[in-house]
Formats: C-alpha cells, sequence, structure tokens
C-alpha cells in the first residue's frame, strides 16, 4: 500500500475522532483533542491529495470516516443497531474499496505542478 493511502486512513481515523469529539465534548480538554484531531485530520488529507487524485482521496476519506462514526457510535456510545443501516455502510465501504482499487498509486500529472 502507497503511503498516501496510510496517510487517507490514518485522516480518516482522525476524522472519526473529530466528529465523535463534536458531539461529545463537553470540557476544554475534550474541546483540545477534538481541535488537534481536526488539523491531523486536514494535515494528512491535503497531505495524501498531494500524490493521489483528490476527488478518490476526499470520498474514500469521507467514506472510511462517515462508516467510523457510525461503528463507534454503535458499539461505545449506544446507538441502534439496524440492519439496514449496516447493509448501506457495507456498500459505502464496498465503493471506497472499489475507489482504491481502480485508482493509480501515483499521480503523475500533478507531480511537477
Amino acid at each position: 500500500m502507497n503511503s498516501n493511502w496510510i496517510k487517507v486512513l490514518i485522516a480518516a481515523i482522525f476524522e472519526v475522532c473529530w466528529v465523535v469529539g463534536l458531539k461529545h465534548a463537553s470540557d476544554v480538554l475534550s474541546w483540545s483533542g477534538t481541535i488537534v484531531a481536526i488539523i491531523v485530520s486536514f494535515y494528512l488529507l491535503i497531505a495524501a491529495g498531494r500524490g493521489l487524485p483528490v476527488g478518490t482521496v476526499y470520498a474514500v476519506f469521507v467514506g472510511l470516516g462517515t462508516a467510523g462514526t457510525v461503528l463507534v457510535e454503535i458499539l461505545i456510545f449506544g446507538e441502534t443497531f439496524k440492519i439496514g443501516k449496516i447493509l448501506f455502510i457495507m456498500l459505502l465501504l464496498i465503493g471506497v474499496i472499489g475507489l482504491k482499487l481502480v485508482t493509480p498509486d501515483t499521480n503523475e500529472e500533478g507531480v511537477d505542478s
């Protein structure tokens, strides 16, 4: 796996952290952690976009972040488990994996620009 895809994966993990933080933060420490997660997430997203097609990077980032956020809400915060929700998350992840498989690891066009 290309290091840019690893950046996207880590950025998506931090996205889950800051999205959950926006909902559940209640004190200065948790708000500070949320802000740090936002900064790290977008820094890695921008860095990955330098070596991969930006549209694909963003789609994968959002897809993984959405799936991760729903799963964290179900597993940790007791959100209602619905089979339909899980099926659509799986469909979303299939699309994300498909985008990853059809996207070349390097963006030759944007390397020198």
